[in-house]
């Protein structure tokens, strides 16, 4: 597809993403007009804001909304193009992060944590640490003659999920269930309902890394989807190159988890979406997922808190959109296969 497509692509998405931040911020219990929000963005720098007659609605947009709706973009945007990554490297249209096992190692993490502490900056850190612990533990096990296949990358993958989703289980099955368990399911099904200006911070740089580091890798993730042969014979060093892109989508996945819980199916179907816009092409999928995803989960979120008088959890929404799209998807790639 020529770059003059993509950029009037990524300027479309720009724009909606750009409207959809606007229109997030008047949505909510506490309504908010367009020129109001705009008023309020605009004096935020402005002590008189925090006092006048508009204080109690300039604290729920830029103290209460605008750090969710944020925190909704990067999350939109990481897990996509993470998936997007994921499924060039083990050249699989149906691959998703959660395959190497990180999302389920920083559920575990994020558990241990609520279990332990209570405290949400602990939360944090534990499902942070829970995830790169996981993705140690996929290198290990998936070494083969100081190799890694991506059939060994994909079992060991499934190792630890399972593994980790056991010890889950056994921690919901000991946890009080009064005080702790309604904490930890609620969080297990994903939610950004405790997005403040701090949690923000502390996801943002890890985030914005790896995803400026999947990037940098657009060219050899190209190559890469080609077969392991193919790159070989272009010089391209395939080990490092795989285990740099996944040590990039693991930091993104455990970021995640850590501040919303487990959020799936954005990182499987939001690069289908994008291929249809742009085509496959890393150097153009890798802007257009982020974008695509960013406004994707702002919505998705904006449905979340204001559809029903109570929130609905991420999770359930994302899965009612990714399972039908899954199944489409699976019968597209076997009416290709009876084709051939």
């Amino acid at each position: 597809m020529s770059s003059t497509r993509s950029r009037a692509v990524w300027l479309a998405l720009a724009a909606v993403t750009v409207f959809l931040t606007f229109w997030s911020m008047g949505l909510g219990r506490m309504s908010v007009s367009w020129d109001e929000v705009l008023r309020i963005v605009g004096s935020a720098s402005d002590p008189g804001l925090w006092s006048g007659p508009t204080a109690s609605r300039a604290r729920v947009v830029l103290l209460v909304r605008l750090p969710r709706i944020l925190l909704a973009m990067l999350v939109g945007a990481g897990m996509s193009i993470s998936g997007a990554a994921l499924q060039g490297v083990f050249r699989n249209p149906l691959a998703s992060p959660d395959v190497i096992g990180v999302t389920s190692g920083s559920a575990l993490g994020g558990v241990a944590g609520i279990m332990l502490a209570g405290d949400p900056l602990v939360t944090v850190l534990a499902a942070f640490c829970g995830g790169m612990a996981a993705l140690l533990f996929v290198f290990l096990l998936s070494r083969e003659e100081s190799r890694s296949s991506v059939l060994m990358l994909i079992l060991a993958g499934m190792v630890c999920s399972a593994f980790f989703s056991a010890m889950i289980s056994l921690a919901k099955f000991v946890a009080d269930p009064l005080n702790t368990l309604p904490g930890i399911v609620f969080w297990l099904m994903g939610s950004l309902s405790s997005a403040t200006w701090g949690r923000l911070g502390t996801v943002v740089l890890p985030i914005l890394a790896a995803s400026c580091m999947l990037y940098a890798l657009r060219f050899r993730i190209d190559v890469l989807s080609l077969g392991d042969e193919e790159a070989e014979m272009l010089g391209i060093q395939v080990e490092r190159t795989r285990w740099a892109a996944l040590a990039a989508i693991a930091l993104i996945s455990a970021a995640v988890v850590s501040v919303c819980g487990i959020v799936g199916w954005v990182g499987l179907v939001v690069p289908h979406g994008a291929r249809m816009l742009t085509g496959p092409d890393h150097r153009s999928l890798l802007v257009t997922s982020p974008l695509l995803g960013a406004s994707f989960m702002l919505l998705v979120d904006d449905v979340a808190r204001a559809a029903t008088s109570v929130e609905i959890p991420l999770g359930i929404l994302t899965a009612a959109v990714g399972a039908p799209v899954f199944v489409i998807l699976l019968r597209r790639f076997k009416r290709q296969r009876m084709i051939r």
